[in-house]
């Protein structure tokens, strides 16, 4: 599973997640992209299941660029517990992920594939997404 090798602080507060992406907005090394459309926490696991996914359609052909890492340690205390004595130990990473962010890019390969792989990428997330297409500038 992904997660940090080393962090400032072992527990950190919730946040909030309203708002749209600071950065990441627009595909950066591939042709096709899924873009979030609702903020989410994106857990490793659900990270991983994109990566098995979407490498399993690319085979050899294509390259996969991940654009988010679980970074946020997300804590839970054990069953039963009473309230009080302190927060809980941490159980998982999360990666925080808002409107408008790029999750995954594909580059290299034809679109119909690309498409392809990304709509079986979808399913893994729980969340609303779309594809998206690089801009060509032309002047």
């Amino acid at each position: 599973m992904l997660m940090p090798k080393k962090i400032k602080y072992r527990k950190v507060q919730k946040g909030r997640k309203r708002g749209r992406s600071k950065g990441a907005r627009e595909l950066e090394f591939g042709d096709y992209g899924l873009q979030a459309l609702e903020p989410v926490w994106l857990t490793a696991q659900q990270i991983e299941a994109i990566r098995v996914t979407v490498s399993r359609r690319l085979k050899k052909g294509g390259k996969f660029f991940l654009r988010v890492f679980p970074d946020k340690p997300v804590t839970k205390k054990p069953a039963e517990t009473r309230m009080g004595k302190g927060k809980g130990n941490v159980e998982s990473w999360v990666a925080v992920v808002k409107r408008d962010r790029i999750i995954c890019e594909i580059g290299e390969l034809d679109e119909v594939s690309a498409k392809e792989a990304l709509r079986s990428a979808t399913y893994k997330l729980p969340m609303k997404t779309k594809i998206v297409k690089k801009e060509i500038a032309t002047e």
